[in-house]
């Protein structure tokens, strides 16, 4: 199951992460996966401020969203991480690896994301392909749009063939790190929020117990 939630970023914080954007060195993706021969992209030099500060920006209204927070639970989140792909490059079908390693301890790698930064119509490909099965969804978002999948999922980075994806991605630790049960206690609270007030109060008071009740079981 993945979810795509527009407006993620504001129009100004869009602007300052693409002003800062130009103005950061980048460097060869594989430093940070250089055993994935799939993985052919660009990735911000994270030691300048600009990029700091550029995650800061993303990072907070990544944390503010409320859609994003109630499909993850958010336990931890990886800084998000500005990646370029230019012409021909591209990103051959893989998962993301289950731990990343974090200043202060690892992070598990449980629901992985892509925010859009540059504008769906200045450049061609580069669509986020996810595998479902037999099925392929590809996903090209409005600067902005984020979307988020579970980790495990199948996925790639068609090739760029006409100008640049400029993207940042992140990881995200959830509370609920088994993907079923997340999905499930996410589906439950979504049948509450746009049911809730149509049934008796004493079924959305159940509702709401079922709700609580999994999550204290199932969080970690």
């Amino acid at each position: 199951m993945f979810l795509l939630v527009k407006d993620v970023l504001t129009p100004p914080e869009l602007g300052e992460i693409r002003k800062l954007s130009a103005g950061l060195r980048f460097v060869d993706g594989k430093v940070s996966n250089p055993h994935n021969l799939a993985k052919n992209n660009l990735q911000v030099d994270t030691t300048q401020p600009d990029a700091v500060k550029a995650a800061n920006i993303a990072g907070a209204a990544i944390n503010r969203n409320e859609q994003l927070r109630n499909f993850t639970f958010t336990k931890r989140m990886a800084s998000p991480l500005l990646a370029r792909y230019e012409l021909g490059m591209k990103y051959g079908v893989h998962s993301d690896a289950a731990y990343l390693p974090l200043p202060t301890s690892p992070l598990r790698s449980d629901i992985s994301g892509t925010l859009f930064i540059a504008d769906p119509d200045s450049y061609e490909g580069g669509e986020l392909v996810i595998h479902l099965g037999s099925e392929q969804i590809r996903i090209k978002g409005d600067a902005g749009a984020m979307v988020v999948y579970p980790s495990t999922t199948l996925h790639e980075v068609a090739p760029v063939t006409k100008g640049q994806r400029l993207v940042m991605i992140t990881f995200i630790e959830s509370v609920i790190p088994d993907q079923i049960q997340r999905e499930l206690l996410y589906t439950v609270n979504e049948v509450n929020a746009l049911e809730g007030f149509n049934i008796s109060w004493e079924n959305r008071t159940r509702l709401q117990f079922i709700s609580a009740s999994l999550h204290r079981m199932w969080a970690r």
